[in-house]
């Protein structure tokens, strides 16, 4: 079973516990629209895994903006928090999952690279915060995704060494944030992340495109295709 042995389960949030990545998309649209700027091509590729602070200082950065780094941080916020309180849907089964690892005594952190204040909404508005044990972001460490910062600290706070912790994640660079944290990682489905399949296959331990998949062992097991 996937969770054998585990004493702590980490998630990502968006893309991971939430459908939510199309929220950033129409922000960026918003935001570059706003600006005067054409939209980039490849954006998304360029920030992946940064964290919010990382990504407000690459676009004052990259597109000279006039604004300041917790300006544009406080204008994200402010554009997404409806949408995360009232738009976002819970990935299928999660709910499941969740009651599953409480039953069982299992630990459940998160390590996201969004802001707090967003997954703190996120949690609220669907009462999940009384469940989570503990709680980073990718502001709250030196460096972001890919690095294994935010999940080091994260089973730091649980108090539960990183090989007996269980990660989801849903895009690459997060997926090698777990594994280079040494922890087990399960690569979770997400339409935005359907072109990176592949890479996904390659790094990560399992794979599910569905929570129930780790309740009734139905889930990929990728591990003896290393």
């Amino acid at each position: 079973m996937m969770i054998e042995q585990k004493e702590a389960v980490i998630f990502d949030l968006d893309g991971t516990m939430t459908d939510s990545m199309w929220i950033w998309e129409e922000i960026d649209q918003d935001f570059f629209r706003q600006q005067g700027l054409p939209m980039p091509e490849h954006l998304h590729e360029e920030i992946e895994g940064m964290s919010f602070t990382e990504t407000a200082q690459y676009f004052i950065r990259k597109y000279q903006l006039s604004k300041n780094v917790e300006e544009v941080k406080e204008l994200w916020n402010r554009i997404a928090l409806d949408k995360y309180i009232h738009e976002t849907t819970l990935k299928p089964g999660l709910d499941e999952f969740l009651q599953l690892l409480k039953k069982q005594h299992i630990k459940i952190g998160i390590a996201t690279s969004n802001s707090r204040l967003l997954l703190d909404a996120f949690l609220d508005a669907r009462n999940l915060t009384g469940c989570i044990d503990a709680i980073t972001t990718s502001c709250d460490v030196n460096k972001g995704k890919p690095e294994p910062d935010v999940y080091l600290k994260t089973a730091e706070k649980l108090a539960v060494s990183p090989q007996h912790c269980l990660v989801f994640e849903d895009i690459p660079m997060g997926i090698l944030a777990g594994k280079r944290a040494g922890m087990t990682v399960c690569a979770v489905e997400d339409d935005y992340s359907a072109l990176l399949r592949a890479e996904k296959y390659r790094l990560a331990d399992y794979y599910i495109t569905d929570y129930r998949q780790v309740l009734d062992h139905t889930y990929e097991d990728l591990r003896g295709f290393k």
